[in-house]
């Protein structure tokens, strides 16, 4: 099966685990039964949120989330027999290195939710050390090939964490690195791993500040007759000036067919109503708003794009018959 998935995709992704259920709970595992009650039932209200937006006019046919198995099971299901897109991530939550949380038991767990797309997270810089780089890559290219045999799509959220020496070569300025460092890095991934038989349908990758950036990326992911492969761009938790500045710059690219954007949805609405400062009802609205406000702001700018790329009201091609002979 080729590569590709090119219609838009709007993510709403709250698989996190570990890093939610120490930073929003602070609990510590082994979980209680009461404590996986507490983080699932959390879930359903960031579900729930995403429903609203749906019922008050986000595209149903782009919508999407992305909720892991141990606490969104049923949301999986629910999602799936709605319609939505879903994704389920097969990755350990947790440890740098790329692995299945399920061992070899990875496939059993995809074929029973059967999501859109089989969705894996990796940190991977090719300035890193060749020996992790290679034993994720194998593992990934077990995936890829599964994917590929069973007619499951595939997603890949690429992260490119700095190593030291490109750190301090931007002057310990993570900013620094991410706009003049990390573009090209991104880039060589890609191409490493597509060369090593790793083949997405749709890349996830951390924003980029120039629209260049986006092209080069594209013309990467895309290179070579995998002319469908989709990109969306990720929230990674900013604010929400930077992801607005993300996702307006993003949108005219052409490949560029969306976002993943998820504790910057739903963070502040769930801590209001875990503290008491908000109840259910308004946690719900408060993330379907900001999960709508991110399509809006993303159709906005692509559909501005292309309205200045048209003739002006009015104007005509010139009329060749009308050259003198």
């Amino acid at each position: 099966m080729k590569p590709g998935y090119n219609a838009s995709l709007y993510l709403l992704p709250f698989d996190h685990r570990q890093s939610y259920v120490a930073g929003m709970f602070r609990f510590q595992p082994p979980l209680t039964p009461a404590e996986r009650d507490t983080v699932a039932s959390s879930k359903q209200i960031i579900y729930d949120g995403f429903q609203e937006a749906v019922d008050n006019g986000v595209p149903a046919s782009c919508a999407g989330i992305l909720v892991d198995e141990e606490f969104g099971a049923g949301i999986l299901h629910d999602a799936r027999k709605n319609g939505y897109v879903t994704a389920l991530p097969v990755e350990k939550s947790g440890p740098g290195e790329f692995e299945f949380e399920y061992g070899e038991a990875f496939a059993e767990h995809i074929e029973a939710f059967r999501p859109t797309f089989a969705k894996v997270l990796v940190r991977y810089n090719p300035a890193d050390d060749a020996a992790l780089n290679l034993r994720q890559t194998a593992r990934l290219r077990r995936l890829s090939d599964y994917c590929r045999h069973a007619g499951q799509r595939f997603m890949f959220e690429l992260l490119v964490p700095a190593t030291e020496a490109q750190m301090r070569q931007a002057g310990m300025d993570k900013d620094a690195y991410d706009r003049h460092t990390r573009p090209a890095l991104m880039r060589q991934a890609i191409r490493a791993l597509q060369d090593a038989g790793v083949e997405p349908d749709v890349w996830k990758i951390e924003g980029l500040d120039g629209r260049g950036d986006y092209e080069q990326l594209v013309e990467t992911a895309r290179r070579d007759a995998r002319d469908d492969v989709g990109c969306i761009v990720l929230g990674r938790g900013a604010g929400e000036a930077r992801v607005v500045a993300w996702l307006e710059t993003a949108a005219p690219v052409p490949g560029m067919i969306g976002f993943a954007v998820g504790r910057t949805t739903f963070w502040d609405a769930i801590a209001g109503y875990e503290s008491g400062e908000i109840n259910g009802r308004e946690a719900v609205s408060r993330i379907a708003r900001n999960y709508a406000r991110w399509v809006a702001r993303f159709e906005q700018a692509r559909a501005s794009h292309h309205a200045a790329a048209l003739p002006a009201a009015g104007s005509t091609a010139p009329d060749k018959s009308d050259k003198p002979s």
